[in-house]
């Protein structure tokens, strides 16, 4: 009897996250279809505001704007479009810039390994005199 309890209770469980996920992608479907609706509407008042007055265009009605912005959408783009850093054919743009002919500028990190033993043995005293001769240099221009 146990196990058919909890067979019951795991599957009311399951039950529940289903509910669950199918309410919130109906939410999102809605919540998609209002935020289309309101940048439509959007559109015709920008539109009916500005077209008009300034280039002497008629106003438009709700599905007109509509129209208007899938079209734009599809002449120019629908934003998002992925990673750009990536080219066509899959190499990154850093690699691009830092190729073949960029060697020199990258630097050979393996003689650092050596900058806190310099740092100690005279890296103090050559600023001590760093500092000595810049006072005694005038400031300004």
């Amino acid at each position: 009897m146990e196990t058919q309890d909890i067979m019951e209770k795991h599957m009311e469980k399951k039950t529940k996250k289903l509910i669950k996920k199918i309410f919130k992608v109906i939410m999102f479907i809605i919540l998609g279809i209002a935020i289309a609706f309101l940048v439509g509407y959007i559109v015709m008042l920008l539109w009916n505001w500005l077209m008009p007055y300034l280039f002497g265009l008629p106003e438009v009605d709700y599905w007109k704007a509509l129209g208007i912005l899938i079209l734009a959408k599809i002449l120019f783009g629908f934003g998002g479009g992925g990673d750009k850093s990536h080219d066509k054919k899959g190499k990154s743009k850093k690699k691009r810039f830092f190729g073949p002919n960029c060697k020199d500028w990258k630097c050979d990190f393996s003689d650092w390994k050596h900058y806190d033993e310099f740092w100690k043995e005279e890296g103090e005293q050559a600023y001590k005199n760093y500092l000595e001769r810049n006072k005694n240099k005038p400031h300004g221009k």
